[in-house]
C-alpha cells in the first residue's frame, strides 16, 4: 500500500509540473515575441548636431556631447574659459565659471530672468543692479565671464574656497551648495576643450 501512494504522489507531481510548464508556454506565445530593449532609450545624454568645429578663441569646439552638452553650449563655456585665460587664470577657476554657468543658466544665453530675480540675464543670470553691466554687456558671455571672474579675483582668500563656496562668494546664490552637482561636468568640459586647441 504504501509503495502505491508513493507511485501516487509521485506521478501527482509530475502531472502538477507538466501542467505548470504548459501554462507558462501558452502565455508566452500569447505575449508574442520579445524585442531587444531599445538602446536609444537606455542610453543617457544628447544626440548633439553632427555639424564641423567652432573656433572661439584659441579653443576647436567640436559638436559634442561632453558631459551632456553639444556644441551650441560648449561655445558658452569656450567662452567663459577664454575670458578667464585672457585675466591668466588657469583651468581650476575656469572650471568654476563654467560650473557656476551650469548652474544658472544649463550655459545657455537666456534673455531672462526667475522669480528670484526677474532682471537677470545671460549665462551667469547677472542683476541689473549697476554691479554687473548694461543689458548688453550682461548678455555678451565674453564680458559676461569677465565681469564674474573680476568678481571672483578681487575676494580675500579666494583661492582657499571650495568651487562651490567661490561660485556662491560671487553669486551670493541662497543655496550656497547649489552649484556642487556641477562641479565634475565643468571639469570634464574644461578638460576636454583644453585638449582641443584651435589649428
Amino acid at each position: 500500500m504504501r509503495r502505491v501512494l508513493i507511485a501516487a504522489s509521485v506521478v501527482f507531481c509530475a502531472g502538477a509540473l507538466a501542467l505548470v510548464v504548459a501554462v507558462v508556454m501558452v502565455v508566452s506565445s500569447l505575449a508574442g515575441p520579445r524585442s531587444a530593449p531599445d538602446t536609444a532609450a537606455i542610453t543617457s545624454g544628447p544626440v548633439c548636431p553632427d555639424v564641423e568645429p567652432v573656433v572661439v578663441g584659441t579653443i576647436s569646439v567640436p559638436a559634442g556631447p561632453i558631459a551632456g552638452y553639444c556644441q551650441d553650449r560648449l561655445v558658452n563655456a569656450a567662452w567663459i574659459m577664454e575670458a578667464a585665460k585672457a585675466q591668466g587664470i588657469g583651468t581650476h577657476t575656469q572650471a568654476i565659471g563654467v560650473m557656476t554657468a551650469m548652474g544658472e543658466s544649463s550655459l545657455r544665453n537666456i534673455d531672462y530672468g526667475d522669480a528670484a530675480g526677474p532682471d537677470s540675464r545671460g549665462l551667469f543670470q547677472q542683476r541689473d543692479n549697476g554691479l554687473w553691466g548694461t543689458y548688453e554687456q550682461r548678455m555678451d558671455p565674453y564680458t559676461a565671464a569677465t565681469s564674474f571672474f573680476t568678481k571672483l579675483v578681487a575676494i580675500p582668500g579666494w583661492k582657499d574656497l571650495t568651487p562651490t563656496q567661490a561660485a556662491h562668494a560671487v553669486q551670493v546664490n541662497a543655496d550656497p551648495d547649489h552649484y556642487t552637482r556641477w562641479w565634475a561636468d565643468a571639469e570634464t568640459v574644461v578638460a576636454a576643450l583644453t585638449a582641443s586647441p584651435a589649428p
